[in-house]
């Protein structure tokens, strides 16, 4: 993969993914729980208008859908269905050793929930695909990869 575009903090991460989703409708996040729950959350609030879900490590039995609250984008206690998704998002999480998520059973989850003609985003930070050599054994269509640089002041 190659570098198209660059952008700057987490509303330009927030940009990036809203036109990458375009006028996709139904949008499944697969992640680490806990880890990446947080993240799906930020991201469906650019994207609050359609159907999102959130799939937790390969457990499509334990999909939740997302719903907008005045104060946050919240997952719904009930069970949903991610069938049919126009996009799947990998989050970077799931990609971190310590989940040792077997690629060709998520690339089997994904062919089940992704529609013929759909896309699968990667959303990660500090290259996380790249180092778990992820771009060769998931076919994604861009990975929006952000780096972290901070401090502590006191």
């Amino acid at each position: 993969m190659e570098d198209v575009k660059e952008w700057k903090g987490l509303n330009g991460q927030l940009v990036a993914f809203k036109e990458e989703v375009g006028d996709a409708e139904k949008i499944t996040f697969i992640g680490s729980p806990s880890v990446c729950t947080p993240f799906a959350e930020f991201l469906t609030n650019v994207v609050r208008d359609k159907q999102n879900h959130f799939i937790p490590l390969l457990d499509i039995g334990d999909c939740h859908q997302f719903e907008s609250k005045p104060y946050a984008m919240v997952l719904k206690d009930e069970v949903s269905d991610p069938h049919d998704s126009d996009i799947v998002v990998l989050l970077g999480g799931l990609s971190m050793p310590k989940y040792d998520v077997d690629t060709d059973e998520l690339n089997a989850l994904v062919d089940e929930i992704l529609k013929d003609d759909g896309k699968i985003i990667g959303v990660c930070f500090m290259d996380m695909f790249e180092k778990a050599d992820w771009p060769d054994k998931v076919d994604f269509d861009c990975i929006i990869d952000g780096t972290l640089i901070g401090t502590v002041k006191k």
